[in-house]
């Protein structure tokens, strides 16, 4: 039996609290505790959680934010200090030269009041000495402890520019944001409904949503947070590509930042892209509004981790219908980890198109559930054979199994709606596999190239004989055949029938047969059973 959390014994000031087991917090959390399905925690240990952010927010730790100016350096014979500001734990480098701080200087004296005495003086002559700089060093940096510690509870806009806050704090940056957004917004719009987010900027919105009302007086009305609100909500299409790389100079890494996609109320396309799918805590609407999901480089080893991202347990049996992804017509997992699909694509019932290049997947299961399937893309996997997939798919319309390593057709040949086989750069050897392929009667497009049996001398021709009179029919390798193929496929069936006619006739030359009555196809197939 699991030991109880030793604050579970404890006297606390604070008793436990029943969590929701959906919200996405860590089971392994020490401060947690599992009873059934309900989740209990330490009402301390919750608060913390809750409240932890993994992006600077000046508004909710002045006290623990410092400025400090720790090296000088010379930038192509010009002087520049390198600024450091933290935020509890966040913290970047900005650098500026003297000359900024006087620009900003003269808007904070003018604009909002500040000392115009304060800022260190400018010095004509020796103001390249070691000791001068190291003076003025000092004193810039007592200057913006001053004046940010003066502003702290309205900082205006251009010391926040000054210091970057527009780069890595929430509010500041979300500021920057409506004004983009107010400026260019509805241009942006008319081109198109389709947009690019990162990480670091749909984190700053969840945050931002999580506060009840607006956390400071914003008198200029292009800076109000509605504008990205609006933009977000008339988007049908968005991208939301991560980075593991950190964000400037500072110490956040966009794929660590948690999100929530509620504030995206119509998109119909969502392609999710080099990101930790598992930091995002809620889809919102999307279930009911998305069509195209595309989900590539993010190392998915399980459909379940990304169609069931904001569900705590990953498991398809409990989750219900609540949890389908009623619209989706198209899918595309390609680039990630994936060694099977599991039972999390039953999630997916209206699924037409699924796409799952460049993964690990060696088998077909759970397919069978998806009534409205006719594309299925499995390029780049680990298919070494492919056996009764008549039994494993439905009206499959196209299949596309390239760069794999299958040898046998056989598993093909009852695939009767099977209208395009893309086998690119195979193990198929000898032209006979074409058998499994010749009675299937939708089959328009084949591709072999890349394969042993392509080598072979007059490939195209020999595997054009297995369809008969279809021939004219089948375009392979992306090319239909020319005259001189069919001409020479028209021999090669009148040969068969020939063939097939002397051979049906008695010894005596009783039972004579008439050579429109043998059908060529069929002759072929016999021709090739019997080879």
């Amino acid at each position: 039996m699991t030991a109880v959390p030793a604050f579970v014994w404890r006297e606390s000031v604070k008793p436990l609290r029943k969590i929701n087991p959906s919200i996405p917090y860590q089971v392994s959390n020490p401060n947690l505790l599992v009873i059934g399905s309900l989740v209990y925690c330490d009402s301390d240990a919750l608060d913390h959680t809750a409240t932890e952010v993994v992006m600077a927010c000046f508004l909710n730790n002045r006290k623990t934010t410092s400025i400090s100016i720790p090296n000088v350096e010379k930038n192509d014979n010009v002087f520049v200090y390198e600024i450091m500001v933290q935020i509890a734990d966040i913290k970047w480098t900005v650098n500026h030269r003297y000359n900024d701080f006087v620009e900003l200087h003269d808007k904070l004296v003018s604009d909002h009041g500040v000392n115009k005495d304060i800022l260190p003086p400018k010095k004509v002559l020796g103001n390249k000495e070691p000791a001068f700089l190291e003076k003025r060093r000092a004193a810039l940096e007592i200057y913006l402890q001053n004046i940010v510690n003066f502003l702290q509870r309205a900082m205006p806009r251009e010391l926040a520019t000054f210091l970057d806050f527009h780069r890595y704090d929430i509010l500041y940056l979300l500021q920057d944001w409506a004004l983009h957004f107010f400026t260019k917004g509805d241009s942006l719009l008319q081109m198109s409904r389709h947009f690019t987010f990162s990480p670091l900027v749909l984190h700053a919105v969840s945050e931002r949503l999580k506060q009840p009302c607006p956390p400071l007086e914003i008198l200029d009305k292009r800076l109000d947070f509605s504008h990205v609100l609006d933009f977000c909500c008339q988007l049908t299409s968005i991208t939301i590509r991560g980075s593991n790389i950190p964000v400037g100079t500072s110490n956040i890494v966009p794929n660590t930042l948690p999100l929530e996609l509620s504030v995206f109320k119509t998109i119909e396309k969502l392609h999710l892209v080099d990101m930790l799918v598992s930091k995002i805590y809620s889809v919102g609407v999307m279930r009911d509004t998305v069509m195209s999901l595309n989900v590539n480089k993010v190392g998915l080893e399980k459909l379940a981790h990304v169609l069931l991202c904001d569900v705590l347990h990953k498991d398809v049996l409990y989750s219900g219908e609540m949890h389908n992804w009623k619209k989706v017509v198209e899918a595309d997992f390609s680039d990630n980890n994936l060694e099977e699909i599991d039972e999390a694509v039953k999630l997916l019932p209206n699924i037409e198109c699924l796409v799952l290049n460049n993964n690990k997947i060696s088998a077909l299961n759970n397919l069978t559930s998806l009534p409205h399937l006719i594309r299925l893309c499995l390029a780049s996997n680990r298919f070494v054979e492919a056996e009764d997939l008549h039994t494993k798919l439905g009206q499959i319309v196209h299949i596309d199994l390239s760069q794999n390593n299958i040898s046998s057709l056989r598993g093909f040949s009852k695939l009767y709606s099977l209208e395009s086989l893309d086998l690119t750069s195979n193990q198929v050897l000898d032209t006979p596999e074409i058998t499994h392929l010749c009675t299937l009667p939708c089959l328009e497009n084949l591709i072999l190239m890349g394969n042993p049996v392509a080598i072979i001398v007059d490939y195209r021709v020999k595997v054009l004989e297995h369809f008969g009179n279809r021939a004219g029919e089948i375009c392979l390798d992306n090319e239909k055949p020319s005259q001189k193929e069919l001409d020479t496929n028209i021999d090669t069936c009148l040969i068969l029938q020939q063939k097939s006619v002397s051979q049906t006739m008695s010894p005596k030359g009783i039972g004579k047969v008439e050579l429109e009555d043998v059908n060529p196809t069929s002759a072929l197939a016999n021709y090739a059973t019997e080879a």
